[in-house]
């Protein structure tokens, strides 16, 4: 009975190792709010920091100037989809890459999350026209 017990805990724990269920929920919830164009539920994912990239200029903003603008990029630029090309999340990081479909064309976009204070954090953002 104790062998069968200490075997269950083993098999558990390493299971519970190589799965981060709170990662990929983190990412495909980042992922249901770009595909929704819905900023406001992004920004919860937000770090207080966030590096931007937009068209080829990269700046660092904190969370509220990041949801400012991209509140004004999906305005402006009329965001309809956002397809999703590939994406990995591991224990601590998680990132994703994109198609972004606005009015004016199709956009790549990159997500780079990051493990902060047990939470999955957006890091990065990059949208730029693909090459």
């Amino acid at each position: 009975m104790i062998k069968l017990l200490v075997f269950l805990l083993i098999i558990g724990g390493v299971a519970f190792n190589y799965s981060n269920p709170s990662a990929s929920n983190s990412l495909e919830d980042v992922i249901s709010a770009m595909d929704g164009r819905n900023v406001n539920q992004l920004s919860g994912y937000f770090d207080k920091v966030v590096e931007i990239t937009l068209h080829s200029r990269t700046n660092t903003y904190s969370k509220s100037q990041t949801e400012v603008i991209l509140k004004d990029f999906f305005h402006s630029y009329k965001v309809k989809t956002f397809e999703i090309l590939h994406k990995e999340s591991a224990n601590n990081s998680a990132f994703c890459v994109g198609n972004l479909g606005t009015r004016y064309g199709d956009f790549r976009t990159t997500i780079y999350m990051k493990n902060r204070s047990h939470k999955l954090l957006i890091q990065e953002i990059s949208i730029t026209e693909p090459d």
